[in-house]
């Protein structure tokens, strides 16, 4: 199974960007997207930013995956 994970974008680097969600920052390319700034939320896929969100969607999204369960 997949999974696609909202974040937000805290800084831009040409094509790449740091993307954050929980407190932790990885590198990701933004190049599938146009019109991505600083701020923005976007959904994360395999290192890339495949979509954008707007805050509300995003807050949902990351507290529905808070509540899902540790194995």
């Amino acid at each position: 199974m997949c999974l696609g994970v909202p974040a937000r974008i805290v800084k831009i680097k040409g094509k790449e960007a740091i993307a954050e969600v929980g407190g932790i920052r990885r590198e990701v390319s933004i190049e599938l997207l146009s019109d991505i700034k600083e701020g923005d939320y976007v959904i994360i896929h395999a290192g890339f930013a495949i979509s954008k969100l707007d805050e509300e969607e995003a807050e949902m999204m990351l507290n529905i995956l808070s509540h899902i369960p540790e194995e």
